[in-house]
C-alpha cells in the first residue's frame, strides 16, 4: 500500500490508542494481510490486549461485477485477475511470519455481502476499505461505517484508483449527510475522522 499509506495507518492507530478510543480495527479487503499485520504489530507495540484486529475479505479475489444492481460495477474485470485471490492460510501464514497470528486477531471469510451483516463486531476506532468494486465498497460502509465510533477513523484505499470506489463513497457519503472533511494521504488514499455530532445524526 505505500509508505505514505502505512505510516498514516500507523499514526491514525496510535492516535486512537493514545486517546482511548475504543474499538477494535478492521480492513476490509486485506489481499495478502500486510495492513493488518501492521495493525497488529502495532497494537502489540503498545502492549494493547482489549482490541481485536479484523482481517476481512474473501480469500478468493473480487467478484463478479452485479452490474444490474451496481451498474457503476458494469465491464470491471478485476475477478479475472487469479493474483488476487489470496487464501486465508496463506493471510495467516503470513501473520504467523511475524509471530502476530494469535487470539486478538479473527478472521471474516466471505463475499462482504454475506459476511459483514452480522460480524460479531461491537464497535470499531478504526474502519480501513479496500474493496475496489463500487458494490464491495458499499457493502463495507453499510455494514461497518455504523460501528464506528466517534472519534475512529474511516481510511478508504482506491479512493483516487478506483473511480468505482470513489463514486461509492461519495454517494455513501451524501445518502447519510456525512460531512466531515475528506483528507488526502497520497495520489490514491484518504481518511477522515468521524465527529461527535455523527453520533447524533
Amino acid at each position: 500500500i505505500g509508505l505514505k499509506r502505512l505510516d498514516n495507518l500507523q499514526v491514525l492507530t496510535e492516535e486512537v490508542i493514545r486517546k482511548g478510543i475504543p474499538g477494535d480495527l478492521i480492513e476490509a479487503g486485506a489481499w495478502k494481510g500486510g495492513a493488518t499485520i501492521f495493525m497488529r504489530a502495532i497494537l502489540k507495540a503498545h502492549d494493547v490486549k482489549d482490541r481485536k484486529v479484523w482481517v476481512a475479505d474473501s480469500f478468493e479475489g473480487v467478484p463478479p461485477p452485479n452490474d444490474t444492481v451496481y451498474p457503476a460495477d458494469a465491464g470491471n474485470k478485476l475477478y479475472e485477475q487469479d493474483e488476487l485471490a489470496v487464501s486465508v492460510d496463506r493471510v495467516q501464514t503470513n501473520f504467523r511470519m511475524f509471530g502476530l497470528l494469535d487470539d486478538q486477531v479473527r478472521f471474516l471469510k466471505g463475499w462482504f455481502k454475506d459476511s459483514l451483516p452480522n460480524a460479531p463486531i461491537d464497535k470499531l476506532a478504526i474502519l480501513r476499505i479496500d474493496a475496489d468494486l463500487y458494490e464491495s465498497t458499499t457493502d463495507a460502509l453499510t455494514h461497518l461505517y455504523p460501528k464506528l465510533v466517534p472519534g475512529g477513523y474511516v481510511i478508504i484505499d482506491d479512493y483516487g484508483a478506483m473511480e468505482t470506489c470513489a463514486r461509492a463513497v461519495r454517494d455513501y457519503r451524501a445518502m447519510h449527510r456525512i460531512t466531515e472533511k475528506v483528507e488526502r494521504i497520497d495520489w490514491t488514499g484518504v481518511y477522515w475522522q468521524k465527529s461527535q455530532e455523527a453520533e447524533h445524526r
